[in-house]
């Protein structure tokens, strides 16, 4: 897992499914588009979840906060920056800024932790090797963003 990754940035489309009665997008939404920011930052550092989950490492997430700025409509381009701000051994951050990509306007601001689980669903350290990868990739949340 090569880390040279401080930031992802994950582009979509808002499909019709995901808006509501209103015509903006349903807000369980966001927390879909927050985890394909999540899954393609790991991919960035060289491994899938797949692959992750294949060697026994499975991360839950155990906690989200999302603070909502703006709406975002149907065929509105969307792009979702991913940072890993914060690791330890069993647990690991993520910050997300979610905008209209053709103005950046910000559309919402979350961040999620994750705690690291064995196949049981028990809490397990993270691999020593997986680990350090996250580790250089950290962008802490404090730097002014």
């Amino acid at each position: 897992m090569p880390a040279m990754v401080s930031e992802t940035i994950s582009e979509l489309r808002v499909r019709y499914a995901e808006t509501d009665q209103m015509g903006v997008v349903y807000h369980a939404n966001y927390l879909v588009w927050c985890e394909l920011g999540r899954t393609d930052f790991i991919r960035a550092l060289g491994k899938s979840y797949a692959e992750l989950e294949r060697e026994g490492v499975r991360l839950a997430v155990s906690d989200v906060t999302m603070r909502f700025h703006a709406a975002a409509r149907y065929d509105d381009p969307i792009r979702v920056h991913t940072r890993l701000t914060a690791i330890g051994s069993r647990r690991l951050a993520f910050a997300y800024r979610v905008v209209r990509a053709d103005t950046d306007t910000l559309l919402v601001s979350a961040t999620t932790a994750l705690v690291s689980i064995d196949m049981t669903g028990r809490l397990a350290a993270m691999p020593q090797d997986v680990r350090a990868v996250l580790e250089a990739a950290v962008l802490p949340a404090d730097d002014g963003r």
